[in-house]
């Protein structure tokens, strides 16, 4: 723990039961160190959040892990947990309770308030990955025919109780989203100013039934920190916080770079998922993987008169292979993280496609030559290939040109062919474009040597 001072003195204070003093002590550290501290000693987070003031527990159970949360749930009393659950910023609960299993949030929604209870279902009932699930409902609205000082005067009183008081935004009679204004809008006039004079009827607006990853895209793009989430009548239900937005992303992160490694993705920190549970993850796409590269041993099969022939051909097996299948990985990962970014679509593969051809012509005219000069050194140094030396290099040569530019070819396509089928591009993982091309990558190769050996070695 970084923070040695405060893990020593909540030790100390700990051990002597001092519970006045530690109150005092654990209310004047900053809710990161709390949290961390709870993360180096999760046996005492019952006593860190017994001797917390509510919100501050509520605001520190909130940066929490979800496997400490659901200890945190557990271990408390039930009085307790109504008073954290309560606490807790609507989109936060919503968050914790949709990974719960349903008979306990059953139980757990019993102990909210009506107002908290009615809520938290309203958000529980939108999909999962959806915008919905993540609003909160604690924002500050205003009607257009109020004057500045009106709005003022009501943030004074109820902004205390919104998410954040940057964004205003301005509804009609009904609830419907006109506009938004940052809080500066509002400043730098006169107060007497109408709200109706200011609008402009530019804004951007999430939809609840949009889908999260979108949402990062539009944060991105229009770089705010809360944006409204209206319904299809164009009613505000809510908004969302930058701070979610990057939470959300994360884990989308996380998630992607565990498919690009060929396997599903973790829903449960590593070390915390039980054994069986990762094979589990793992198993599946190992299998897939390993009955494809099976087809290996089928393509040499085929060639088996070739390679019996000119038995140099197999030497140089591993090599085409691998080349074709960092090609394809390389490509594959740079696209789908463009795709992630938002940095190209569906639309772009022609543009795509062209770059990728001109790139695997090059990557592989430049591995070709390599692999050409390497076997004429080395038969120079050894005499390794005999007197065919320059026909076995050449073969070697074009090969690597043909199945790097198939690797860079299938790994950029692929990708962008599972997002038009509506699958995850994330999918077109680094191994199962590896398998693709090692199979093809011999067909590429011992084409090029029958077409270029054919009446010499074969």
């Amino acid at each position: 723990m970084e923070n040695e001072a405060l893990l020593e003195k909540f030790s100390m204070l700990a051990d002597e039961h001092n519970h006045p003093e530690l109150r005092v002590y654990l209310d004047d550290q900053l809710i990161t160190d709390i949290a961390e501290l709870i993360y180096e000693l999760p046996e005492q987070a019952d006593l860190i959040f017994n001797n917390l003031s509510l919100t501050r527990a509520a605001a520190a159970f909130r940066i929490l892990d979800f496997p400490l949360q659901e200890e945190v749930i557990r271990n408390q009393p039930a009085a307790k947990v109504a008073e954290l659950l309560n606490e807790l910023p609507a989109d936060d609960r919503a968050a914790f309770l949709g990974e719960l299993p349903s008979e306990a949030v059953k139980e757990l929604i019993k102990l909210l308030t009506p107002e908290e209870r009615k809520i938290t279902l309203s958000l529980l009932g939108y999909p999962e990955t959806s915008v919905g699930r993540i609003m909160t409902p604690d924002y500050i609205a205003v009607l257009e025919e109020w004057s500045v000082k009106q709005v003022l005067d009501y943030i004074r009183e109820h902004g205390k109780d919104s998410e954040t008081i940057d964004v205003i935004y301005v509804v009609d009679d009904k609830g419907k989203l006109m506009d938004d204004f940052r809080i500066r809008e509002f400043l730098l006039v006169s107060p007497d100013t109408q709200v109706h004079t200011l609008m402009d009827d530019r804004f951007v607006a999430l939809h609840a039934n949009d889908d999260q990853e979108e949402a990062i895209q539009t944060f991105r793009v229009e770089n705010r920190v809360a944006l409204p989430v209206i319904d299809d009548q164009g009613i505000l239900l809510g908004i969302v916080t930058i701070d979610d937005m990057l939470w959300i992303a994360n884990e989308e992160h996380t998630e992607d770079i565990q498919k690009i490694g060929g396997t599903e993705a973790l829903d449960e920190p590593y070390l915390d998922m039980p054994l069986l549970k990762l094979v589990k993850k793992r198993v599946g796409w190992l299998v897939v993987l390993f009955i494809g590269e099976m087809l290996t041993a089928t393509a040499m099969g085929f060639f088996e008169d070739e390679i019996a022939k000119a038995v140099v051909l197999a030497l140089f097996v591993p090599l085409i292979i691998s080349s074709g299948g960092n090609s394809g990985s390389q490509a594959s990962t740079l696209i789908i993280q463009a795709m992630a970014l938002g940095e190209i679509s569906i639309a772009d593969w022609w543009r795509v496609m062209r770059r990728e051809i001109l790139s695997g012509l090059m990557l592989g005219g430049i591995l070709g030559l390599i692999g050409f000069m390497r076997i004429l050194l080395w038969n120079s140094l050894f005499h390794t290939y005999g007197e065919h030396t320059f026909l076995i290099g050449t073969t070697v040569g074009f090969s690597l040109v043909g199945v790097v530019l198939w690797g860079t070819l299938s790994g950029s396509m692929l990708p962008l062919l599972l997002k038009r089928l509506g699958a995850d591009p994330a999918t077109s993982s680094a191994p199962f474009v590896a398998t693709l091309v090692d199979v093809t990558g011999l067909l590429i190769y011992f084409s090029v040597a029958y077409a270029l050996m054919q009446g010499i070695l074969l």
